[in-house]
């Protein structure tokens, strides 16, 4: 493992939280085309796919989003790119009520059954995984997840070590310990981004009231809409809704930290000390736990999917999403990584 990675942030956005924020107020969210596919799974819900398609054997790279993104979120658009560079190709996936219309990025599309999508929900990534793997038993597979995808990623790989449908993976911008996260979220200025979060979350735990008997039941939706932390929110409506008996045994239970020492896949994880998500006695104790098998990096600055770099504003380079791909690429056999 290296415990430091060179990254030079750009000098005209100082700091941890223009490095956040840039991205999302600069960047497009339609630079690729895609082919939607709609996966019917084993729950009898919909599993949104958005496929970028390229040359028939080229490896593919399944792309796991944010809290509250989508395929069609910055950082996701900026690894896509990146991943036509290399000529592969590459599946988006969405997680439940997080697909967006496509003739409407702003309104969400409804799911099936009564549940959402949560940080350590991972049979729906297991379902693609095995389908796609399936489809192509010759091309080489890999993940990228990044901030809540992360910790999808990393949870799913600790809970299978012994997997081989995915050669190679890597997490970006991960919140390894999230009741620590939320909890440093709350005490410094996280808190600004914590309000855009709970805004649609609340929509879509009222939303699932509304039309599922059996989730308005489980969850207390007055407090929910009172919430002003994460783990107000997910003590009152994200936790009972998945099975869980409050914000603490979910965060327990949902946690990467608790498995990346059992990772057996070749991965990388990608993290900046100064992320406004994640504390560094929490990112510290996450590169402690992680198993050999991961390449842990982290850099002293960056943000959360940050990572920006250039000398100019007006041609900016996002430094993680290249040197994400270069390190999958890196990976494959004969490629000397």
């Amino acid at each position: 493992m290296n415990p430091q990675t060179a990254f030079v942030p750009a000098w005209w956005l100082p700091g941890p939280h223009l490095q956040t924020t840039w991205g999302r107020l600069a960047r497009g969210r339609r630079l690729i085309a895609f082919r939607r596919e709609v996966l019917e799974t084993p729950d009898g819900d919909d599993l949104v796919l958005d496929h970028m398609e390229g040359e028939s054997g080229t490896p593919r790279v399944i792309l796991l989003h944010g809290l509250e993104g989508s395929s069609n979120s910055v950082y996701i658009q900026g690894f896509l790119q990146q991943t036509a560079r290399l000529g592969w190709r590459a599946t988006a996936m969405n997680f439940r009520s997080c697909a967006r219309d496509p003739n409407d990025l702003d309104r969400m599309l409804p799911n099936r059954r009564p549940r959402l999508y949560h940080s350590g929900e991972t049979s729906d990534l297991d379902f693609v995984v095995r389908t796609l793997a399936r489809r192509e038993p010759a091309a080489a597979l890999m993940t990228i997840g990044v901030s809540l995808g992360g910790n999808v990623l990393l949870k799913w790989l600790g809970e299978n070590p012994g997997q081989k449908a995915v050669a190679a993976a890597a997490a970006v911008s991960t919140p390894y310990d999230l009741g620590a996260s939320g909890r440093f979220l709350e005490t410094t200025l996280g808190r600004l981004y914590v309000g855009n979060f709970l805004a649609t979350l609340k929509t879509k735990a009222v939303e699932a009231a509304r039309r599922f008997p059996e989730a308005a039941v489980k969850m207390d939706i007055p407090r929910a809409l009172r919430a002003r932390s994460f783990w107000e929110f997910d003590d009152a409506a994200n936790a009972p809704l998945h099975g869980f008996t409050g914000a603490e045994d979910y965060y327990r239970r949902a946690s990467s930290l608790g498995f990346v020492s059992r990772v057996a896949t070749r991965s990388l994880c990608l993290s900046a000390e100064d992320d406004p998500f994640l504390p560094p006695e929490a990112l510290a104790r996450a590169r402690a736990a992680a198993s050999p098998a991961i390449d842990f990096r982290v850099t002293r600055h960056g943000g959360h999917i940050g990572f920006v770099a250039g000398a100019r504003p007006w041609r900016p380079r996002y430094w993680a999403e290249e040197f994400v791909l270069d390190w999958l690429q890196g990976t494959l056999p004969g490629a000397g990584g």
